[in-house]
């Protein structure tokens, strides 16, 4: 049975809004402010857990993101790498995904996700998508959480746990530094 797993980018505070500056809000476009070496030790990073896994999987907004950002031709190891490994979008809405190789699931979302499980060994991991997030940890699917600290404090706007009814127990599993300025932080949920 694989593993699903959260892989988010945060800010200290747990923020998450905006990160690269396509809404407008003024919490907007702190992940583009890293610097060129974080970023270089990040996207390794994210480049080893895509080659750990089996599936992608996203909400909407996020599919939306990856596709508006490139990822359907953008070049590079990494790139080709999601491009090549099945995607599944949770949604009610969208017909299509937008980003190649995806694959609408408009089910019950913890019997989707818990098929999903069933039918791969390894990882099956959520980029962003915090709705989705919380709905997974919400019906306990989530088995790890994998954290990328940002070295920013949002203070308002949408933060990744906001509004969970679930709680959780965590055990951590490693914390590395990436770059200079960023931290990984692995958490298994229990």
């Amino acid at each position: 049975m694989g593993m699903l797993v959260l892989s988010e980018n945060v800010c200290l505070d747990g923020g998450v809004q905006d990160p690269i500056g396509e809404d407008g809000s003024d919490r907007r476009g702190w992940f583009t402010q890293v610097t060129p070496e974080d970023y270089e030790a990040w996207a390794e990073v994210e480049y080893d857990e895509a080659l750990g896994a089996d599936a992608l999987l996203l909400g909407r907004r996020t599919d939306h993101f990856f596709a508006g950002a490139g990822w359907n031709t953008r070049g590079g190891a990494w790139a080709e790498r999601l491009r090549e490994m099945p995607k599944y979008v949770i949604s009610s809405t969208l017909d299509t995904p937008e980003w190649i190789g995806g694959t609408i699931l408009r089910g019950e979302v913890a019997r989707e996700v818990t098929r999903l499980k069933e039918r791969y060994e390894r990882d099956i991991v959520v980029y962003g998508s915090a709705q989705l997030t919380r709905t997974l940890i919400d019906h306990h699917l989530a088995d790890q959480v994998r954290l990328t600290l940002h070295p920013y404090i949002l203070g308002g706007g949408e933060h990744l746990l906001d509004g969970l009814a679930a709680r959780a127990s965590l055990r951590l599993v490693s914390t590395q530094p990436i770059g200079t300025n960023l931290v990984h932080l692995i958490y298994d949920i229990s």
